[in-house]
């Protein structure tokens, strides 16, 4: 049974590395998944209670970058509510085209929706642009919380 749960433990958190950069896939929720696995695993005696409520700290902070960084970059640069709804729009039609849409998807949703509402296509292309660099920023500082919290993972499993 151990095996199993570390086999799944560390299978949730590569989807998790993945689901940094693919919305498909809730990130955050898998990684800290992962880590309460890998944690059971050892019967919480590797990896302790103070790990997993870190893990699970990281996961919400994660969560929040994810969820306030294209909405703070489209703002930064003047975009309406139409532009970050827009760029939403983007991000779920771009997931069917593969990683050229999820990249190209915001800009564009939040171009067309800015657009729509106000045709000035200056305005609609700083909407478009800091969608992009919403998504650029809060993807960087996405990997690098979960690599922090890997990084605390593999000290805990390492060096028990």
């Amino acid at each position: 049974m151990e095996v199993l749960l570390y086999v799944l433990g560390a299978a949730a958190l590569a989807a998790g590395v993945a689901g940094l950069v693919l919305p498909v896939l809730p990130g955050a929720l898998f990684l800290f998944a992962g880590v309460l696995l890998i944690a059971w695993a050892g019967h919480f005696a590797v990896i302790g209670w103070g790990v997993v409520a870190f893990s699970a700290a990281m996961a919400l902070a994660i969560t929040a970058v994810d969820w306030a960084a294209g909405i703070l970059g489209a703002r930064a640069f003047g975009a309406s509510k139409w532009a970050v709804v827009g760029a939403t729009v983007g991000l779920v039609a771009g997931l069917f085209l593969g990683l050229p849409g999820i990249l190209l998807g915001p800009p564009a949703g939040a171009v067309a929706f800015e657009f729509a509402k106000d045709p000035n296509f200056a305005k609609a292309a700083r909407a478009g642009a800091g969608a992009f660099v919403g998504f650029v920023v809060g993807s960087v500082l996405k990997v690098a919380l979960a690599f922090v919290l890997l990084g605390v993972l593999a000290i805990s499993f390492f060096l028990r």
